[in-house]
Parts: structure tokens; C-alpha cells; sequence
């Protein structure tokens, strides 16, 4: 398995249990805030409230707080959230890329800041990483008995995906970013709705730490990713088979 499949793999198992925290679904109902009020509040002429349902469907949120967001997005009185980026450098110089969703810029930016500072890193100026990031389409589909494997990889390979890992419980999938809308409607088409799906920055190149400074490295990631205002973390620290089995993933 591939490193960013791997990073997949651990986003996936993290986003299960974020939504017991209601972490997730804090995330998921900011993203359906965003699309309806930039959008309007049909799914059907708006593709990115689409998806943001569709993610909302695959952590399992109740059909009422979908609707209820959605309500609540197109109201004059609706929160005003914004789309921020960050760029820097975790301990060891490895490369760390932060989206947000605020309605609070200088509070967000004090936090991401502070959660860099506390954990050896630094935080960049915008755009000194863009060159080390790819914008991939990432869908995770839940594994069925069903599926006949080698038809749906040839399936998936001509909607455009580049490729596809397959572990006990999820199927991980990368298609270039322009592919996105294409392969997620080959799988609408299936009557296949995936775990989730959304564009990641996938690093072009990693780097390999030892066992301690990675953990050093992952401890400024679930600060991150633990604050509310976050709504991705991406980075280039390797996923070494070493390092998976210290997490308990290998």
C-alpha cells in the first residue's frame, strides 16, 4: 500500500472515531454551511452541497441535522464562516499544509500558530509549500462481499481513477483532481456511495523519521486536528511499515 493510501487508511479510522466525539460532524455540517450559502440550497444544482451530503451519509449524520445545517445555511442570520489556508514545517522539516473553516480569522491563526509553536514546528507564509502538494481525488468505499473486485477496479480505471488499494475494510482510490467529478459520478452510477470522498493534498515526496520524531510529527497533527476551526491536515511525513506498526495499523 502506498504512503498517502496508508494516511488514507488512518484519516478513515480517525474520522470514526471523530464522529463519536461529534468532531466529524462538526466538519462535515461547516462544509454543508459553505456549499448552501455559496450555492443555494438544492443538492441537485449544487454538486459541492452534493458531496458534502454524500460525506455527511457516510459518517452515518442523521438525515434531520443535514437538513436542519442546510436550513440553517441559507438563513440571513447564518454563521459566517470562511475558507483559510496555513503553511509550515513540523519538527525535522516536515512539511505541514492546515485548512480551516472560521468565522474568527485572528483567533484561528492564533490557534494554528500557537498548536506549531508548542510542538517544535514553525508556521510558513502562504504558498511556500504549494510545490510540494498534489491536489488528488481520495474516495474511500467500504469493502462488500458483492463486489466482484477485478470488474470494479476496470470499472473505477475508467472513470478515471489512477489508483486503487485494497485493504481488509476499505478501498482506497486517487484519480487526478480533474477526474474527480467524473469518477464520483461512475460510482453515483454504480449505486456505490463511498465512505467519503474530497480533494486531498497529497505530498509529491516524503520524508522517513524515526519512531520518536514521528510521533513528535503526529503530535502536532491531532492538535490540529483537534482544533474546531481545522478542517484538514495534510503533510509529507512517511507512513514506514515501521511507523504503521507502532499505530497500530500495519
Amino acid at each position: 500500500m502506498s504512503g498517502h493510501s496508508k494516511w488514507s487508511t488512518i484519516k478513515h479510522k480517525k474520522g470514526a472515531a471523530d464522529a463519536k466525539r461529534g468532531k466529524l460532524f462538526t466538519r462535515i455540517i461547516k462544509e454543508i454551511t459553505i456549499a448552501a450559502r455559496d450555492g443555494g440550497g438544492d443538492p441537485d444544482t449544487n454538486p459541492r452541497l452534493r458531496l458534502a451530503i454524500q460525506n455527511a451519509k457516510g459518517a452515518n449524520m442523521p438525515k434531520d441535522n443535514i437538513e436542519r445545517a442546510i436550513k440553517k445555511a441559507t438563513d440571513a442570520d447564518a454563521t459566517n464562516y470562511q475558507e483559510y489556508t496555513f503553511e509550515g514545517y513540523a519538527a525535522n522539516g516536515i512539511a505541514v499544509f492546515v485548512e480551516c473553516m472560521s468565522d474568527n480569522n485572528n483567533r484561528t491563526v492564533s490557534s494554528v500558530r500557537s498548536a506549531f509553536n508548542k510542538h517544535g514546528g514553525s508556521l510558513g507564509t502562504n504558498g511556500s509549500l504549494t510545490f510540494l502538494f498534489d491536489r488528488k481525488g481520495i474516495f474511500t468505499i467500504a469493502v462488500s462481499d458483492e463486489m466482484d473486485m477485478d470488474e470494479f477496479e476496470l470499472e473505477l480505471i475508467d472513470g478515471g481513477a489512477e489508483e486503487i488499494d485494497v485493504d481488509d475494510e476499505i478501498i482506497s482510490v486517487t484519480c487526478a483532481m480533474e477526474d474527480f467529478g467524473n469518477l464520483n459520478k461512475k460510482l453515483e452510477d454504480m449505486s456505490i456511495e463511498p465512505a467519503s470522498a474530497d480533494l486531498q493534498r497529497i505530498p509529491n515526496d516524503t520524508k522517513a523519521l524515526n519512531i520518536e520524531s514521528s510521533k513528535t510529527v503526529l503530535r502536532l497533527i491531532d492538535h490540529l486536528e483537534d482544533d474546531d476551526d481545522v478542517q484538514n491536515v495534510f503533510h509529507n511525513l512517511e507512513m514506514t511499515d515501521e511507523l504503521a506498526a507502532e499505530l497500530g495499523l500495519s
